[in-house]
C-alpha cells in the first residue's frame, strides 16, 4: 500500500536541514568535527518524516508504534545490531519492528543505498553528535531531535510535528527577559557548563512529573524560608520533618567522591521518588536546594494578597509571541493556584503538569511585574 504524501514533511524538511547543517558546521569551525554525524539533505528528512508519520497511524497487535529513527551508517554505531537483510523504509516495516525497539534509547538505523534510496539496516543505542533523530511519540506526533554531547543522555528537540501543526523550537527562547534558569538546559543550549546538576535536576523532575500522566504541581521555594507556608492551607497534607534531603545530598556530592554510574542511578531513583509524589492531589514543595518539605498541600490566597488578573504567556518556539492572558485560560485549578502562589511568593517557581501532557513553568517577572507562564511541553517530548 502506497500512502499519500504527508505535507508537513515537505514543509519542515528544509528548515530542519538548515538547523542540522548550521550546528555541524559550527562544530567543525570550533575544531570539534571528529565523530560528527552525516548531514541529511532535505529530501532524506522529508522521506523519513513521511514514512514515520504513516507508520505512527498503524497498529501492531492493537498497539501504536513508538519508535526512534536515526540517520547514520552502521560504521558510526557502536556497536551496531545488523540485520542480515536490509529492510525497506516503509510504514509497514516500521510498524512490524516497533514492538522490538520501543524501549528508550534504541534507534532504528537508516541509511542510503547505492541508488540513493533509504533502508533500515538494524538498531543502535549510540548515535554521533548532531545525528538526525526522529522519534514517534504517539499516533501523529513526531519529534525531530539530536544529541549535542556524546556523554549526555539528553537530546535537544528541534521541532515537534503534530498532525498538520509544526512547532520549531526557538534557540533564543531562553533569552527572554526573566526566563527561569531551568529553561536553558531544557532547550539543550547549556554548553558552557557540561554538568549543571543543580538545574538539570529540575529538568529531570519535570520529565518525571509529565511521565506519570496524572498531572501535578511542584513548588520550588527558597531554602531556609518559611514564607511559603503563608500561601498554603496549614497544616499541610503531608509535611516532612525534618526535610528529606536524599536528592539534595546527591546533588551536592563532589564528582571526585562518587562512582559516576552508581551516582546517576541513585539520582534518577531520587528524582522518580519526588516526581511520583506530585501525582498526589495537591502540590509538592521542595527547596531550591532540593530538600523535600511537603506534598499534597493546598494553595491559598495569602492574607492581604490579590488574585492575578492577567499573566504573561510564552512558548519557546519560532514565531511565538508573548501574550497577556487571564490565568483561567491556561487550564484548571492547578494552573490558577500556581499563578497565585508565584504572585504571592515572588522568589519561588511553580512547575505544573497537566493530564493532557501540557507543562508550564510559572515565575515572577520583575520586568513586567507580573506572573510569567512558560509553556515548555514542546521541550519535554
Amino acid at each position: 500500500m502506497i500512502e499519500p504524501g504527508y505535507p508537513v514533511a515537505r514543509a519542515v524538511a528544509e528548515t530542519a536541514r538548515a538547523i542540522f547543517a548550521r550546528h555541524i558546521e559550527a562544530a567543525r569551525r570550533k575544531g570539534k568535527g571528529d565523530g560528527l554525524a552525516a548531514e541529511p539533505d532535505a529530501q532524506i528528512i522529508e522521506r523519513i518524516i513521511d514514512v514515520a508519520f504513516w507508520a505512527s497511524l498503524r497498529h501492531e497487535e492493537g498497539h501504536p508504534p513508538k519508535i526512534s529513527l536515526a540517520f547514520l551508517p552502521p560504521a558510526q554505531a557502536a556497536p551496531p545490531l545488523l540485520f542480515e537483510q536490509r529492510l525497506p523504509l516503509d510504514a509497514g516495516s516500521l510498524a512490524k519492528l516497533a514492538p522490538a525497539v520501543e524501549r528508550p534509547g534504541i534507534h532504528l538505523g537508516i541509511w542510503r543505498d547505492e541508488a540513493g534510496g533509504l533502508y533500515v539496516w538494524g538498531t543502535t543505542r549510540r548515535v554521533p553528535r548532531f545525528c538526525f533523530v526522529l522519534e514517534v511519540v504517539e499516533p501523529g506526533l513526531l519529534v525531530i531531535k539530536y544529541r549535542r554531547r556524546l556523554e549526555s543522555s539528553k537530546y535537544v528537540n528541534v521541532a515537534v510535528l503534530r498532525g498538520d501543526e509544526i512547532k520549531v523550537v526557538s534557540e533564543d527562547g531562553a533569552g527572554l527577559p526573566d526566563c527561569p534558569g531551568m529553561i536553558t538546559p531544557l532547550l539543550g543550549f547549556d554548553t558552557l557548563d557540561p554538568r549543571p546538576e543543580s538545574v538539570s535536576v529540575l529538568v529531570q523532575l519535570a520529565a518525571s512529573m509529565r511521565a506519570h500522566g496524572r498531572g501535578g504541581s511542584l513548588l520550588v521555594v527558597p531554602r531556609g524560608s518559611a514564607a511559603w507556608r503563608e500561601s498554603v492551607v496549614w497544616p499541610a497534607g503531608y509535611s516532612i520533618a525534618p526535610p528529606y534531603a536524599e536528592l539534595a545530598q546527591l546533588v551536592r556530592r563532589e564528582a571526585r567522591e562518587r562512582d559516576e554510574r552508581l551516582w546517576q542511578e541513585a539520582l534518577q531513583d531520587a528524582v522518580e521518588a519526588v516526581g511520583g509524589l506530585t501525582a498526589v492531589d495537591g502540590a509538592t514543595v521542595i527547596s531550591d536546594s532540593y530538600e523535600l518539605l511537603a506534598f499534597g498541600v493546598k494553595i491559598r490566597l495569602r492574607d492581604g494578597g490579590a488574585l492575578p488578573e492577567r499573566i504573561i504567556l510564552t512558548e519557546p518556539v519560532v514565531g511565538g509571541r508573548a501574550t497577556r492572558v487571564n490565568p483561567a485560560e491556561l487550564g484548571g485549578t492547578r494552573h490558577l493556584s500556581a499563578a497565585q502562589f508565584v504572585q504571592d511568593q515572588r522568589d519561588s517557581v511553580a512547575l505544573v503538569a497537566s493530564q493532557d501532557g501540557r507543562f508550564t513553568v510559572f515565575a515572577w517577572s520583575p520586568c513586567e511585574l507580573a506572573v510569567h507562564a512558560h509553556r515548555v511541553e514542546t521541550l519535554l517530548l
